[in-house]
C-alpha cells in the first residue's frame, strides 16, 4: 500500500507558504502596529501610545464612529440571527425530509451567493429595492444582509447535521417521542456546535462587508465599514487605524471562539 503523499515534502513548500502568510497578514500587522503610534503621522514612528485610542472614544469624531459601530453590531447580530434560523430550516429540510426531486437545485439555490460576484449582488438588490421603491436605511441593509448571510451560515449547519447519524432520531421515535420531540430534544442539542459557527461566521461576514453595505444604505446612514471608507477618503489618520484594529480584533475572537467551538465538537466525537 503506498504511503500518502506529503505535500510539507514538496520543494519550496515552506518558502511559499511564508510568502502567502507575509502578503495576507503583513499589512495587518503593519495597520495594527502604527495604531498605537504616538506620532500623528502614519509613516513616522514616535514611540508607543494609546492616543488614537482614547481619541476613538472621546475625539471629534467618536460621536460618529460610535453610531457607525451600533449599527453594525445590531445588523450584524439580527441578520445573522435570521440567517441562522433559516439555514437551520433548509438543512432540515434537505438532509432530513428524504429525496426529493428539487434538492439538488435547492441546495444550488441557497450556495449561489457564493459563487455570484459581490458587486453584482449589490447591484441587483440595489435594482430591486429600487423596483419595489422601498425606502434605503437601515432595513434595506439587514434585508441585504440576511439574503448574502444564509449560504454562510448554511454551510457549517449541514456540515454538521450531515455527521449526525438518522438512527438517533429513529430511536428516540421508537421510544415515543413525536417528530418534534425527536427534533427539538436530541437534534438540536447535537447540531448546536455547528448552529453555533454558522452564526459566529454570519456574524462576521455581516460585520465586516461593505460593497453590499454601500450600495443599499440610504442617505446619512453608516455601518463602521462604510464610516471608515469615507473618513479615508480624506486621508487616512491614526484614528482609522485604530478603528481597524478594533474591528480586526473582533473578527479574530470570533473566529477563535468558532474555532474553539468545533475542536472541542471534535474532541468529544472521538
Amino acid at each position: 500500500m503506498a504511503k500518502p503523499y506529503d505535500l510539507r515534502r514538496y520543494p519550496g513548500f515552506f518558502g511559499i507558504t511564508i510568502l502567502c502568510l507575509v502578503i495576507l497578514y503583513a499589512p495587518l500587522a503593519v495597520v495594527a502596529v502604527y495604531s498605537f503610534n504616538a506620532s500623528p503621522s502614519i509613516t513616522i514612528w514616535e514611540g508607543f501610545s494609546l492616543r488614537w485610542y482614547v481619541d476613538v472614544f472621546t475625539g471629534p469624531e467618536s460621536a460618529k464612529f460610535k453610531e457607525a459601530a451600533w449599527n453594525s453590531f445590531i445588523i450584524a447580530i439580527a441578520a445573522a440571527t435570521t440567517a441562522t434560523v433559516i439555514a437551520t430550516l433548509a438543512a432540515t429540510a434537505v438532509l432530513r425530509t428524504g429525496k426529493f426531486r428539487l434538492r439538488t437545485l435547492s441546495v444550488g439555490l441557497i450556495s449561489l451567493p457564493l459563487m455570484v460576484p459581490e458587486i453584482v449582488t449589490a447591484v441587483a438588490t440595489l435594482i430591486f429595492f429600487n423596483a419595489i421603491a422601498f425606502e434605503r436605511g437601515l432595513m434595506t441593509i439587514l434585508f441585504a444582509h440576511i439574503t448574502f448571510c444564509i449560504p454562510f451560515a448554511y454551510m457549517p449547519i449541514s456540515a454538521r447535521m450531515q455527521g449526525i447519524e438518522a438512527s438517533y432520531e429513529q430511536a428516540a421515535m421508537d421510544l415515543y417521542a413525536t417528530k418534534r420531540q425527536a427534533f427539538m430534544r436530541i437534534l438540536m442539542p447535537l447540531m448546536m456546535p455547528g448552529i453555533v459557527s454558522g452564526f459566529i461566521l454570519a456574524f462576521i461576514i455581516s460585520l465586516d462587508d461593505f460593497i453590499i453595505t454601500n450600495f443599499v444604505k440610504g442617505a446619512g446612514v453608516e455601518t463602521l465599514p462604510t464610516a471608515i471608507f469615507g473618513a479615508v477618503k480624506q486621508g487616512i489618520k491614526p484614528n482609522i487605524m485604530a478603528i481597524s484594529t478594533l474591528l480586526l480584533a473582533v473578527s479574530i475572537l470570533m473566529v477563535a471562539f468558532s474555532w474553539l467551538i468545533g475542536r472541542r465538537n471534535q474532541v468529544e466525537g472521538r
